[in-house]
Order: C-alpha cells, then sequence, then structure tokens
C-alpha cells in the first residue's frame, strides 16, 4: 500500500489536533477497556488470546493439558477481558456523497471522519469495524483492535464507487442484527433521506441499549447555498435536472433545509441520538476538537 493513500486517509495534522481526547461511551456500562477503564464488573467474560510458558508460581488452572498431552509442554493460557469497547462505523457512500471537490467533497471528507474515529479507538486498543453502504451494504470489515484494520480501512474506501441511491434504513437494521453487545455506532452520512425511514432503525438500535452518534456531513454549497448565475441543477441520486438562478430559491431551499434539520435533530433527541453537523469546508482537525470538547465537558469522556 502506497503511503499517498494512507497519508489522504489519515492526516498527521490532524491527529496532532486530538492527543488530549479518547472516544469512550456516554452511557455503555460494559465496553471500556479494563485498564485503561476499570470494568465495574465482577466475574467479567474472558476469551483466549495466547499461550506462555509456565513459571513457578503461576495459577495451575490455566495450565493447557491438552498441549501437555500432546507435546509435553507446560504452557499456561492468557486471557484478555471481554470488555473492550466495539465501535462500529456506518459510512453512507452513495452517489450524493460525491458532492464537492478536492478536500471539501462529501465522501472523501467523511472517509477521513471514519478513518480518524478508527485510529483513535486502535491506539487506545478497543475495537472498530467499518461498514459501507448506498442502497444496500458494500463492505464490511470486522472488528479489530490493531493498526492494521486501520490500512484494510483506508484500502478498501479507495476502491468505493458511489453511484446508487441511499437506503440507510436497510442498512441500520443489518447492522442492528449483526452487532451484540452493547457498542457505540457511528454513522456517517449526509442523510438523503426521508425522516421517516431513520425512526425505526435508530429505535432497534437505542433499544439495544447502543449509543447512536449521527454525523451529518454537508458541503457549505448545501448549507448556504451562495451561488450566482444561471445554474442547471442536476439530482445525484435520480435523474431530476432544474434550470435557474439560486437567488429565485434561495429562501425556499433554505427554508427546508433549516426544517430538515429540526427535524433531524428532533428526532435525534428523542431517541436519545448524538447528532452532530459537520461542514465540510471546515478543518477536520477543528471539528473534530469541538466534538470531543463537547463530549468532555458534558462528562461523556
Amino acid at each position: 500500500m502506497s503511503s499517498a493513500i494512507l497519508n489522504k486517509y489519515i492526516r498527521p495534522e490532524v491527529l496532532s489536533q486530538l492527543t488530549r481526547f479518547k472516544l469512550d461511551p456516554r452511557q455503555l456500562v460494559e465496553g471500556n477497556l479494563a485498564g485503561a477503564h476499570k470494568s465495574p464488573f465482577h466475574g467479567f467474560a474472558v476469551e483466549f488470546a495466547s499461550h506462555r510458558e509456565y513459571v513457578a508460581g503461576d495459577d495451575l488452572r490455566h495450565l493447557d493439558w491438552k498441549v501437555y498431552f500432546r507435546h509435553e509442554r507446560h504452557v499456561i493460557k492468557q486471557y484478555e477481558m471481554e470488555t473492550n469497547l466495539n465501535c462500529h462505523l456506518i459510512l453512507d457512500v452513495s452517489a450524493s456523497m460525491r458532492y464537492g471537490e478536492d478536500d471539501e467533497q462529501k465522501l472523501l471528507y467523511s472517509s477521513q471522519i471514519a478513518t480518524t474515529l478508527a485510529y483513535l479507538v486502535v491506539e487506545q486498543s478497543d475495537r472498530v469495524s467499518l461498514t459501507t453502504f448506498d442502497n444496500k451494504t458494500r463492505g464490511y470489515l470486522p472488528p479489530s483492535n490493531n493498526m492494521g484494520q486501520i490500512i484494510r480501512m483506508t484500502e478498501s474506501l479507495d476502491q468505493v464507487k458511489s453511484v446508487n441511491k441511499t437506503n440507510i434504513a436497510r442498512t441500520l437494521g443489518e447492522v442492528s442484527a449483526k452487532i451484540g453487545r452493547r457498542s457505540i455506532v457511528v454513522v456517517i452520512s449526509d442523510f438523503f433521506v426521508e425522516i421517516d425511514d431513520l425512526e425505526d432503525a435508530l429505535q432497534r438500535l437505542r433499544y439495544d441499549n447502543h449509543e447512536v452518534v449521527l454525523m451529518h456531513v454537508m458541503h457549505k454549497d448545501e448549507l448556504q447555498f451562495d451561488m450566482d448565475g444561471m445554474i442547471r441543477f442536476i439530482g445525484l441520486e435520480d435523474p431530476d435536472q432544474l434550470l435557474t438562478r439560486p437567488h429565485d430559491i434561495r429562501d425556499a431551499y433554505l427554508e427546508a433545509v433549516e426544517k430538515f434539520m429540526v427535524d433531524f435533530q428532533t428526532l435525534c433527541d428523542a431517541n436519545r441520538c448524538e447528532y452532530v453537523l459537520c461542514d465540510t469546508s471546515r478543518d477536520l482537525g477543528a471539528t473534530f476538537a469541538q466534538y470531543l470538547q463537547q463530549r468532555s465537558q458534558a462528562g461523556r469522556l
């Protein structure tokens, strides 16, 4: 893998702004890595991790007798506590995410959000997965807590083709059925959908006690609609076209956007989901720092 691809998605100047932050769960009781975050449970579950040679004083209950009888070696089973944080990243790669140029393209900005979040999670020895979707699930990387996951993510994201419409409700339903214990679920999208289509999926995730963070990625053109002249608007997820002067429809457009965002925020509040607006014209490091600082001030870190 070339360093150019890695640097496209992971920016050192962004990471340098985030060194003092961790992405910890807001409400999860289990899900924190013991060590960095002490588990509140006694009798927590454990999973086998590796072997090491027996030394005098080791607890014989952890001796692997199968290895002894097969190879006449005394080895001890080592375990890891299954209290790691699982963070599931759900990334929209539909056609509307292609809007914008260079670093302000919604898909690239969203991909950088995903890989930066993944880096923060893995750096604190927790596990992260990635699901990409448009009208159906397009890719899935299962949870992992090693830095190789970041490489796999950047390689996968660099192969994305954005051509289809969005069906976010379907994907969130599939994710809900797939993930097990309580986790952080981060959805990164322009949410080019009907609000009502989201409600059932969000309620399912919250019913299962997952923390849900919705990162709403928008281009400045979509937020400000500050354009001049006669412009032909072409649908990114449908064949519709409109030739008009932006000034003539700007007020109606901004009113519709504001209504959508108010309805979206209301839906998030009702389902105790966290809503984060991400403007692609803003420095990514500043966006992250503000968001993580707000979590910290709210007592979520």
